[in-house]
């Protein structure tokens, strides 16, 4: 259910006065959870909030070129810091999550902590874990929400390089380059950002051409000998087993865009990229128009997201999990 909640006049007023702010994103974060993070913590700093970031996981690396990135903390690897951080913290504010189990530990611990939460987010259906929240699923990505708070608080002067660029990050890789989820409101920020010097080019070289050959090896294992295309259903699946991650030495963030390259064959309505990890599969659904692969996500893999964008997870092989997506199909994807 997509429900609006606007509390921007309450949030402003919580940090009126400069607070010890911890502002968390999810477990692999993508651009928009960098992007809105560092955005807002450079936001209140210039209000002398003291501000930390923590990122359960670690990021991929072809965000390293952002101003602040340095200064994350990740709490796989400095979880007594993190700790700390939330214990001194009186307010935790969440960006582009709405749930806390997609923070694992670090959800639990903020669970188990006397502050005030925030939450800033774009995904339907949000748990009410937050005391005051921005949450509209009708928006491109958290980083746009994060602009529209600046905006509504008649801020957007204090947008800087930094701000301008990190906000930028998120609306880019949320909407694919302005392929999907995007609405006029969209486009306004956008155009905003560039008249303030936010050099657009810049960053699409910086996200999307930072390949290197493994990666750009792997793109091509996937596509000739991982791919299987179900016609009628108008559907690819690409599918990583563990002998794939060895042969390729696979890390964190060097799978990631590969599902977006079904959709570009002529006639593809869903997309779906499943990869077995040592204790878990993970999934990654994308669709065209009217097809909710949320809603698959949500209904068999324990997952969610946005409708035409979400991810899942389960247990057991890889030829369980593909014979449990071409079962369901039929029951979200129109025959051809």
């Amino acid at each position: 259910m997509n429900v609006i909640v606007n509390d921007t006049i309450e949030i402003a007023e919580l940090l009126q006065l400069p607070k010890e702010v911890a502002i968390v994103s999810h477990r692999n974060p993508d651009g928009d959870a960098i992007g809105s993070s560092i955005a807002m913590a450079a936001f209140l700093r210039k209000h002398n909030h003291t501000v930390h970031i923590i990122l359960p996981s670690e990021y991929p690396d072809i965000f390293g070129f952002l101003k602040g990135i340095d200064d994350i903390i990740i709490f796989d690897t400095e979880p007594e810091k993190s700790k700390e951080i939330i214990d001194k913290s009186s307010v935790v504010i969440c960006l582009d999550f709405n749930s806390l189990e997609r923070i694992d530990k670090l959800g639990r611990l903020i669970d188990d902590t006397d502050v005030q939460i925030v939450m800033i987010d774009h995904h339907i259906e949000p748990e009410p874990f937050y005391a005051l929240a921005i949450s509209r699923a009708d928006v491109s990505s958290t980083c746009e929400l994060v602009f529209n708070y600046i905006k509504d608080l008649d801020k957007v002067n204090m947008i800087d390089l930094e701000i301008g660029e990190a906000i930028m990050t998120g609306i880019l890789t949320d909407t694919g380059s302005f392929r999907h989820n995007t609405n006029k409101g969209t486009y306004y920020v956008a155009g905003d950002l560039k008249a303030r010097g936010v050099d657009d080019y810049y960053l699409q070289d910086k996200i999307f051409n930072s390949m290197n050959e493994k990666q750009l090896r792997l793109l091509g294992h996937c596509l000739v000998n991982r791919m299987e295309i179900i016609e009628e259903y108008r559907t690819g699946i690409i599918a990583l087993n563990q002998k794939d991650y060895e042969e390729f030495d696979i890390k964190r963030g060097d799978t990631e865009g590969i599902v977006n390259y079904i959709l570009m064959l002529k006639q593809m309505d869903v997309a779906i990229f499943v990869r077995q990890q040592p204790k878990i599969i993970k999934l990654s659904l994308r669709s065209k128009g009217d097809i909710s692969v949320q809603a698959m996500a949500r209904d068999h893999f324990g997952g969610g997201g946005h409708k035409n964008a979400s991810g899942g997870y389960t247990y057991g092989s890889i030829g369980k999990v593909i014979r449990k997506i071409k079962e369901v199909l039929p029951d979200y994807v129109p025959k051809k």
